[in-house]
């Protein structure tokens, strides 16, 4: 996810032939000359400005002590739904001429199909632990199977010594507990 926050010193207007990049509710109607270079930025790198898209009062619009929205958010076209809220808070003492600007974002994440049936297959019964006779056999399996570490020799390469004990591990809670 793309996005840039920053103090552009740009006023972003409403104009028409940049409705792709900036919202309707921004406090200017014309951009200045920053504004028309972020507009094209913007464009050029399919970015949208957030700060300009969301309706709130005047004085939570604006992001400087002059009544000027002059810090934006621009974020990719691709995630652009993902920021709920942009805001500015006027009553934090940051000690600038500045008002705290607040993005409220929600990340939505995926998991694979394939990936999630590849956990399922080889979930171990945990419940089975519970019985005495399945708990100490677990045990046993276990002490047995690391019995063979205590040789180590400090030439092995650690990722095949942790591999050889995630290996251990999941047969031994295999043989004892059983898959669901």
């Amino acid at each position: 996810m793309e996005t840039l926050l920053r103090d552009f010193n740009a006023l972003l207007g409403t104009e028409d032939i940049f409705k792709s990049t900036t919202g309707k509710v921004s406090l200017h109607q014309d951009s200045n000359d920053n504004g028309v270079r972020i507009e094209d930025f913007a464009t050029l790198k399919n970015l949208v400005a957030k700060s300009t898209t969301f309706l709130h009062r005047n004085i939570h619009k604006n992001s400087w002590t002059s009544p000027d929205q002059i810090n934006h958010i621009l974020i990719d076209t691709r995630w652009h739904s993902s920021v709920l809220e942009v805001r500015s808070f006027r009553g934090t003492d940051c000690d600038t001429d500045q008002y705290l600007l607040v993005v409220k974002f929600r990340e939505r994440l995926a998991l694979s199909k394939y990936r999630a049936h590849e956990f399922d297959e080889e979930r171990v019964s945990l419940r089975a632990l519970s019985e005495l006779e399945v708990r100490t056999q677990y045990q046993i399996n276990i002490s047995s199977s690391f019995a063979a570490f205590k040789n180590l020799n400090d030439s092995e390469d650690i990722n095949t010594a942790w591999g050889n004990i995630e290996e251990n591990i999941k047969t031994s809670a295999k043989e004892s507990l059983g898959l669901n």
